[in-house]
């Protein structure tokens, strides 16, 4: 089986046991983490950050904006988001 259709199926099979915390804020960013599946691990970049079409082809569900900041190597299934505040600070 290709692995385009193994990531097909692995995406459609662990997309509904994907986590996403609150919202959290600093003065400048608001943040979020999202816990994927250890299934879905392997199909994230591993010597870089996600881009944007590469987390939401995992099934990663957010409003524009949010940006994978940073990766955790113990935990490499715990992705850390963030994005800008508007100038109102919301």
């Amino acid at each position: 089986m290709p692995a385009a259709e193994d990531r097909r199926r692995a995406v459609e099979k662990y997309q509904q046991d994907i986590w996403y915390s609150a919202r959290y804020s600093d003065d400048e960013f608001e943040y979020r983490h999202v816990i994927l599946p250890k299934a879905l691990v392997k199909y994230l970049p591993k010597d870089r950050l996600a881009e944007e079409d590469e987390w939401r082809s995992l099934g990663v569900q957010q409003s524009p904006g949010w940006w994978h900041y940073e990766r955790h190597a113990p935990e490499p299934h715990i992705m850390l988001f963030k994005r800008a505040k508007d100038k109102n600070g919301n």
